[in-house]
């Protein structure tokens, strides 16, 4: 059985007892076989160790499991890569959000094939939106911010800039070896 979102504990704020009592379940609910259940369990709490990726990922398999109740998904067995590029192409969020939810769902289902609860990974073959950053988030110096950063760090100190190499004691080149 898939878990349901609802079942799922928060790995920030579940105590010892909760996460235990949820691996301790009956087969069946939510995840049939007590191995998928702890290796469930051990994905949030020893694979992940960042626990800013930890509430991100379980936010996105928590939300995957409540995608699968809405669309009667109940089993692994029904897990296939259609149904993964099917809720890829239906979900909400922005490509990147989409594409850590992605992140998230392969790195569940790698953890439960290497731990042999499922034959493969569904997500694994499935490709996420496209994204790339066509700005940088660094700011770009000044013609004066150069002229001061290349003044303080070379002509002070007594370099000759044209013989040194990029980098080489603190100094900067303004344009590229290639200019």
């Amino acid at each position: 059985m898939i878990p349901r979102a609802a079942d799922v504990p928060d790995p920030q704020r579940a105590s010892v007892e909760e996460t235990l009592s949820y691996m301790s379940q009956p087969p069946g609910e939510p995840i049939a076989g007590t191995r998928a259940r702890r290796r469930f369990v051990e994905f949030f709490t020893a694979q992940i160790r960042n626990p800013n990726t930890r509430a991100a990922y379980s936010r996105a398999v928590s939300q995957f499991f409540a995608w699968c109740d809405d669309h009667g998904l109940t089993s692994f067995e029904q897990l296939e890569p259609v149904v993964i590029a099917a809720y890829v192409e239906q979900h909400p969020g922005s490509r990147p959000t989409v594409k850590q939810h992605l992140a998230a769902l392969r790195m569940l289902f790698d953890w439960l094939v290497s731990g042999h609860v499922l034959d493969t990974n569904p997500a694994g073959s499935v490709r996420g939106p496209k994204h790339s950053a066509k700005r940088g988030k660094t700011p770009l110096m000044t013609a004066d911010q150069a002229r001061q950063l290349y003044s303080s760090s070379c002509v002070d100190q007594g370099f000759q800039p044209k013989r040194l190499r990029p980098r080489q004691h603190g100094c900067w080149p303004l344009s590229s070896p290639a200019q």
